[in-house]
This record gives C-alpha cells, structure tokens and sequence, in this order.
C-alpha cells in the first residue's frame, strides 16, 4: 500500500509540473523582437488609416525591425518602437511604459495657436463668470460666451438647464472649444443636444475587421439627440483651433450640421478614429485607431473638421488684450 501511493504522489507530481512546463511553453515570448512583431502585427490587422495617410506599413517593418537587438535596452527598446507607431501621424497612437508615453502632437505643432488664455480670462470671462459644471460662461454684449476646456469634464444635465435658461433672451451663444484636446464623446453629444429640436445623422463610421485594405464593416449612421429639456434655437457660433482633437472634432461636425450653427476659427486638428487598447507580452500598454469616421459627404474627419468661417488671431488685437476670433463672433452676432 506504501509504495502504491509513493507511485501515484510521483505520477501527480509528474503531472502537474507538465502541465506547469507545457503552459510556460505556451505563453507570448517577451524578448525584444517578439515585442515588436507582436506590435507590428497588431497594428497591420487592426489600424485603419494605412490608406488614407498613404503609409507602407510592410516598408515601416523592414526599416525598424533590423535595428531590434536583444542586448538593447528597456528604454531603447521604448524608443525604437515609438519611433515607428510615429510614423502613422496619428494622435491617438500611443506606447506606454513605467517610465514613458510616446505620443505624436503634429495635429497642433506648427499651426498658429489662434488662443490666448489670459486673455479670454481677464477680458472676456472676467472676475465674476459663472462655473457651472465644467462651463465657464459670462454674458458679453448680450451673448452668452462659453468656454469648454476639456470632453473629459463631466457635463451633467442640470449644468446643461442652468447655461440654457441664462442663454434664453440674449441675441447668440458663442462656444469656444479651442485648445480642447477631446475626452468623452458623450459629453459631446449632451452638448450639441441642446441646439437641436430632433435627432440629426452628422457622420458615418466604420471599423477595421481584418489586415486587408478592405476589410471594414459596413457603415453605421452616427446621430445625436435633441435633449428633453431646455433649449437654444438663436444663433449659435463654435471657435475652434488646431488644438481641437479627438471628441473635439466629433463635436465640431455634430454642430457644422445644424442650420443655426456657424463654425469659426481654424480647422481642427482632427482625430477622426476611435482609439483601442492592447498589451505587449512584456506588459506595455498600448492604443491604436480602429475605425474611420467620414461627414455626410463622405469626407474622412481623421485630418481635421473644417470651418464655416476661418479667422487668424491677429497681433494687433493680441498687444491689444482682444481675441480676434471672439469679436469676429460677437459682431456677426450683434
């Protein structure tokens, strides 16, 4: 009986650390060249602007991959793989590490900044604006300015009743959304709701489902609702910038669709696919763009949402203490 159980306790043991080597054996390998083909392929399977940015992603492996070593280092290592996700000129491109985040910011770099926040703050907004959720708002010569700094602030639908009830007997609203880098775009919708007495399509979207060039799904109609509550049905103006990215842009086209809303400013920077996640084997994070977005007229909104009206802030204003595209919009209000 002794020996028949030191058989079986040898025969389990046995078993399990099998099992043990055979799901070792089985898991990503985490060496520097299996890192970066495991990034490499997912972004050829998964991104979805290879076309529209003309980017050879094949050429993009054949140019990086050789100067993959194993002795490189951690950060090295970062920086090689950063450089190639550079080269899909993309903001929502990103490689996460403990010690960095890549990051491509050319969709405002380069471009006039067309804002001045000290001078809105102390000469359109004063001392004694009202912060009402995330909107800052001021009545100026009778119209409602309001600044939006960031989707990502929670707008809620009490804020939304409150910025609503002041706007109601002055002559226009302004809405400024410049240096606004994006967030969540349901905070964009409740937005744009308040300007609208129905639910209005303002784009088409679709995603990547494959490697090939072709494989997307078919398009799906986006819309935004009109909000039950209180809303402005005068004239509405939005100021953008180059800094405008990401539900910035998708907020831009919702509004360019409603017949009371003229778009001021400079085009923005766009940002017209939806970001995904995933994670290399040695456990960096990383996002890619996964869908394509286009306008009603099947223009891409990836390079950025044009304007009704486009506006530079001039230097004369600027030494002045005046923003060039807020009186642009005060006068077509007035």
């Amino acid at each position: 009986m002794k020996r028949l159980l030191q058989v079986l306790v040898f025969a389990i043991s046995f078993f399990l650390v099998s099992c043990e080597e055979h799901l070792i054996s089985q898991d990503p390998k985490s060496d520097n060249l299996s890192n970066f083909d495991f990034l490499w392929e997912d972004v050829k399977n998964r991104y979805s602007f290879f076309e529209l940015k003309d980017i050879g992603w094949e050429e993009v492996r054949e140019k990086y991959r050789p100067l993959v070593k194993e002795q490189m280092s951690r950060q090295d290592l970062f920086d090689l793989m950063a450089d190639m996700l550079y080269e899909l000129k993309d903001g929502h491109v990103n490689l996460t590490s403990e010690f960095d985040r890549s990051r491509n910011w050319d969709w405002y770099l380069g471009h006039p900044a067309n804002f001045n926040s000290a001078i809105v703050e102390r000469n359109y907004l004063g001392r004694d604006f009202r912060l009402t959720g995330p909107l800052r708002n001021q009545v100026v010569d009778s119209v409602l300015y309001i600044y939006y700094p960031s989707f990502s602030n929670t707008i809620a639908e009490g804020h939304l009743e409150i910025v609503m009830q002041r706007a109601a007997p002055l002559k226009g609203v302004i809405i400024d959304v410049r240096n606004n880098g994006g967030g969540n775009l349901g905070n964009a919708r409740k937005l744009a709701s308040c300007f609208t007495e129905q639910e209005v399509p303002y784009a088409k979207e679709r995603r990547k489902t494959g490697p090939g060039p072709d494989d997307f799904s078919e398009w799906q109609t986006l819309s935004f609702p009109s909000r039950e509550g209180r809303r402005f049905q005068g004239k509405v103006i939005v100021l953008t910038n180059r800094a405008c990215y990401s539900a910035t842009s998708f907020f831009t086209q919702m509004m360019k669709t409603l017949p009371n809303v003229t778009v001021l400013g400079d085009q923005t920077g766009g940002g017209g696919g939806a970001p995904s996640s995933g994670e290399l084997p040695n456990g960096w994070q990383y996002r890619l763009s996964v869908t394509q977005t286009v306008d009603l007229q099947g223009e891409q909104i990836e390079p950025g949402v044009g304007v009704d009206i486009p506006v530079q802030m001039r230097d004369i204003d600027i030494q002045r203490n005046r923003d060039t595209l807020i009186e642009a919009a005060l006068r077509l209000l007035r």
